[in-house]
């Protein structure tokens, strides 16, 4: 496994690649991976001869009050695991390599950014596009895979890929869940042990509003539904419940008549937790 922490070292190995005819696909992450990200891993092996991951913790997508210099860090296990998982290369930059001195360009899709967490934090999908903009210039991947359970994030990238005309598809990966339902997250880690049994309300929301969805409720009612079960959780603090068109994330009303994606942000101390659940009225 090719370990690259310069924008050099990386482009050279995957010129080589490229000499051979062999297609790449990447996966990015912010490291202190699990088995959710091992999953998109896998998937990206499915998919093309060569996989890299990425590992960056992106200073530019935390705003002030947030967890950037508290996100768990595990460099040796990362490795580890990806070695286990057959990765071909990985790209693990310092932020001074990524950034540079005097940057000053930023890549932004406005409509995706503003809505849904981009409201609740501002600037927040402007670092992701950009660096994930930067990544894909970086590693040239025929292919990349992201994991559904940050859905916005997965339809923004999508729609920035299409309209910079980006030579590259994007894969998106149902959301990996611990046995009792939690989605994984690196984020998990810091719970404590109550906050951790509330945290199954988020996947038990979902459960019953995707029953309910298949009679075709009112949206309003099927929110409402929603923010009950949250209720079962007294040390959440609900910061967002969204049902929006699964595939635009335009606004929904009425009565639910297509498939549409449930968003949950609930916060837990200083642990912001998202789910999300795609579903649709009974046919």
């Amino acid at each position: 496994m090719e370990i690259c922490r310069t924008k050099a070292e990386m482009r050279a190995v995957v010129r080589g690649w490229r000499r051979k005819g062999e297609t790449i696909a990447v996966v990015p992450t912010m490291g202190y991976l699990h088995e959710g990200h091992l999953s998109l891993v896998r998937k990206a092996k499915a998919e093309a001869d060569r996989v890299v991951t990425t590992i960056f913790v992106n200073p530019t997508q935390f705003g002030p009050n947030e967890d950037l210099d508290t996100y768990p860090r595990d460099e040796a296990r990362d490795q580890a695991l990806l070695e286990q998982d057959a990765v071909d290369a990985v790209f693990m930059p310092s932020v001074e390599e990524m950034y540079g001195a005097g940057g000053d360009t930023y890549v932004e899709v406005p409509g995706l950014s503003a809505i849904l967490q981009g409201a609740l934090r501002p600037g927040h999908f402007r670092g992701v596009s950009t660096v994930v903009s930067k990544l894909f210039n970086i590693v040239t991947p025929d292919i990349a895979v992201f994991g559904e359970k940050d859905y916005q994030q997965l339809v923004l990238i999508k729609q920035m890929v299409r309209d910079l005309d980006a030579p590259l598809k994007i894969i998106g990966h149902p959301t990996v869940r611990e046995a009792d339902g939690l989605a994984m997250s690196s984020r998990n880690v810091r719970l404590s042990s109550e906050q951790r049994k509330e945290a199954l309300a988020l996947s038990q929301s979902l459960n019953e509003a995707e029953q309910l969805a298949k009679g075709a409720p009112q949206i309003t009612d099927l929110e409402a539904a929603v923010r009950g079960s949250l209720s079962d959780a007294p040390l959440g603090k609900v910061e967002s419940v969204d049902i929006r068109d699964a595939e635009t994330l335009a606004e929904l009303g009425g009565a639910l008549d297509r498939p549409a994606v449930i968003l949950l942000a609930v916060r837990f101390g200083t642990v912001l937790l998202i789910d999300q659940r795609v579903v649709s009225p009974a046919t």
